[in-house]
């Protein structure tokens, strides 16, 4: 059987495989996707990310969870946000439902500290304030493995990996033509059509899937914001709607038996509608009528591959060119109680990235394998807004940065007990300035118990944003301006571990305690003026600890019938203001159970539990010592179904029940999410 393991987006032949996978690679080189050539319990040992090459997941320090194209249509989740709340050591919060804006926290760390990659490109989205991720729009069509590496990875990946990184891979056709048609409709005006086709042809693979989700009609609101408010009929049932169009596109060409050309490409433009509690607020409070926001989002992320192994697979390098661009509008409707319009004129925030990167492996063979790298990075940024009163002054910022980095691993063992691997990167900023810093990880398996010690330690950083550097929007009585000596945060981070198989290795269990440090924390600042003004900035005035525990067990009690059980308990202070951080549970339980009772019939369950928070309030903040975290979020719990039945090799029904005893919860604060919620559609593949 082929095996053939990815990193940055292309194939790693098997002349890189650990020995773990050496009797599965049989020294075949027909390039292939680890989820759709390896069985689901070989899969889920085999990383690609950690050590930007393959290597079984028992035999690094980092910990890691895999996520695999058979698991995400098992559950049937067609959104990223919807699969990452359900992995340990993540919070992903959510404002409005379906289409809002969606934070990542992981480890208890900032949204922003967390690295996203696509297929070996950074797609960090730089035309936001804070440069973090938006999993709002991104769905999971096309996706065949998530890697989720906790802890800092800047020693390999750079800024922004400071809490860890998120590794996404999309599937690459094999085999012959595959075309498919997937119609779903449900609650809240869901209608969803995805279709498309992969396989492959001589030399040359591919998978291309185009998608449509439509939701139409969620309310957000809580109840007692309405009653507060005096909210009308109408105010109480107006409902967001949000439409997204993506395309995904893999292609792949293999010149001679050594070296291979890839390109992959998403595409994604969505129109999000909301009315929310401030929407709400400025009609009840202040006088305004008919105010609606609408937020318009245009995203490509492209990145072509060369690949080639030399001297017998001695040496195997990896050349890449990826291109990103965003474009962002944003708008709110209404009239103000003079009769002129609340805001005429739309706000742009648009940024785009252009990274070259090179990596080579060389394989040592039993002395290890030692990994150098180099990449560039040019990223722009612009924000936009035309004058349109006395009171509005408009804005045209317009900035730039580059980034220069070099990085090496060496990775081995010894006498298969000792594993690790230890990295060092140097990062030059064109703002903010040069870092160096690292990674080790080592696991050291007991010989004849199951048993697995790991452990890792590692520093990060996080730079500003262009925004938070050069923004420059000036208004009647305020102002926000970036601050240009902003300096980058810094992280040094430790975790261990145990971890035990039993039963045949059918029954896995472990737990995990991590500590992170922070300095240099990026915070928003605010003063007023002799003319009271305020004016908002940002500045380095915090540091902060997080530290907690990770834990699972995963048992596979029959060939049909498994389970997988996952703790997270999580402690964050800022340490200069000694508060709570905000939005970070301190407790999280997921539980998810897989059965196949008859042949072609699978059933999938899922309970989430997540205990209350620290937040922002969204009435009478003003009472408040410390806003930011003077509300108090209520913890919740949802339960989760799926059924999917494949009727004949053509043919196949599928249907899911979400937040089955219709739980009312907000996260955050002053946005509820959807209650009780059923789904079902077909697919029609050949």
């Amino acid at each position: 059987m082929p095996l053939t393991a990815w990193a940055s987006g292309v194939p790693l032949r098997q002349a890189q495989l650990p020995n773990t996978a050496q009797t599965v690679a049989q020294q075949e080189r027909k390039p292939a996707l680890v989820p759709q050539t390896v069985k689901s319990e070989q899969q889920e040992l085999i990383s690609v990310s950690a050590t930007r090459r393959p290597v079984s997941v028992d035999d690094i320090g980092t910990s890691i969870t895999i996520v695999t194209e058979k698991q995400i249509q098992t559950q049937q989740r067609r959104s990223l946000s919807d699969i990452l709340v359900r992995q340990p050591g993540m919070n992903v919060v959510q404002t409005g439902g379906p289409g809002g804006t969606t934070s990542i926290f992981m480890r208890g760390n900032n949204a922003n500290e967390v690295k996203v990659r696509l297929d070996g490109m950074d797609i960090n989205d730089g035309s936001s304030t804070s440069g973090m991720f938006d999993a709002s729009q991104f769905t999971t069509d096309g996706m065949g493995r998530i890697e989720i590496l906790r802890g800092p990875q800047s020693g390999l990946y750079g800024a922004d990996a400071m809490a860890g990184v998120i590794d996404i891979t999309t599937t690459q056709g094999q085999g012959q033509f595959k075309p498919f048609v997937r119609i779903e409709g449900g609650s809240y005006g869901t209608f969803n059509q995805a279709f498309g086709a992969r396989g492959s042809k001589g030399r040359f693979h591919y998978n291309v899937e185009l998608s449509h989700y439509r939701m139409d009609g969620f309310n957000n609101i809580p109840a007692y914001i309405k009653d507060y408010y005096n909210a009308t009929h109408s105010q109480r049932h107006e409902g967001n709607r949000n439409d997204n169009r993506s395309a995904n596109i893999r292609l792949g060409y293999d010149v001679t038996h050594n070296f291979d050309l890839g390109l992959t490409a998403r595409l994604l433009q969505s129109n999000y509608h909301t009315y929310s509690l401030y929407d709400l607020q400025s009609e009840n409070a202040y006088g305004d009528s008919g105010v609606r926001e609408q937020s318009t989002k245009n995203q490509a992320i492209v990145r072509g591959t060369a690949h080639l192994v030399s001297f017998q697979g001695v040496l195997d390098q990896v050349l890449g060119l990826g291109y990103m661009t965003n474009r962002n509008r944003w708008t709110e409707a209404g009239i103000q109680p003079g009769g002129s319009a609340l805001n005429p004129d739309p706000d742009y925030y648009r940024s785009s990235r252009l990274k070259i990167d090179w990596h080579g492996t060389f394989n040592l063979h039993k002395y290890g394998q030692f990994l150098i790298g180099a990449e560039h990075l040019h990223d722009t940024f612009n924000t936009s807004h035309t004058a349109s009163s006395m009171w509005d002054s408009g804005y045209n910022t317009s900035t730039s940065m580059d980034t220069t980095a070099g990085y090496g691993q060496y990775q081995g063992n010894w006498n298969h007990i000792l594993y690790g691997a230890a990295n060092i990167r140097y990062d030059a900023n064109s703002r903010y300035g040069n870092h160096v810093t690292w990674r080790v990880a080592p696991a050291l398996h007991v010989p004849g118990t199951g048993t697995i010690l790991k452990a890792s330690a590692g520093s990060g950083f996080h730079g500003p944003s262009l925004y938070q550097l050069f923004a420059n929007q000036v208004g009647a009585g305020y102002s926000e301006k970036g601050n240009a000596a902003l300096k980058a945060e810094q992280l040094i981070g430790y975790d261990a571990g145990i971890e035990q198989k039993l039963l045949q290795d059918t029954l896995k269990f472990g737990a995990t305690w991590y500590d992170n440090r922070v300095k240099n924390l990026i915070q928003s600042s605010v003063s007023i003026d002799s003319s009271y003004n305020y004016n908002y900035s940002y500045a380095n005035v915090a540091k902060a600890r997080m530290y907690g525990v990770e834990a699972f067990a995963n048992w596979k009690a029959l060939k049909t019938l498994e389970f997988a059980l996952s703790y997270t308990w999580t402690h964050g202070r800022d340490e200069t203001s000694h508060i709570q951080l905000q939005r970070r549970p301190q407790h999280k339980l997921n539980f998810n159970t897989t059965w196949t009772p008859i042949e072609n019939l699978t059933l999938s369950g899922n309970i989430l539990y997540t205990s209350g928070w620290r937040d922002l309030k969204p009435l009478n903040a003003q009472n408040c010592v410390v806003s930011s975290i003077c509300g108090k979020g209520h913890g919740y719990f949802t339960i989760d179904v799926a059924a999917h039945y494949k009727i004949n090799r053509y043919l196949s029904v599928f249907a899911r029940a979400d937040n089955l005893l219709n739980r009312q919860y907000e996260n955050p604060i002053g946005y509820l999410q959807p209650g009780r919620a059923g789904y079902g559609g077909f697919t029609v593949s050949y």
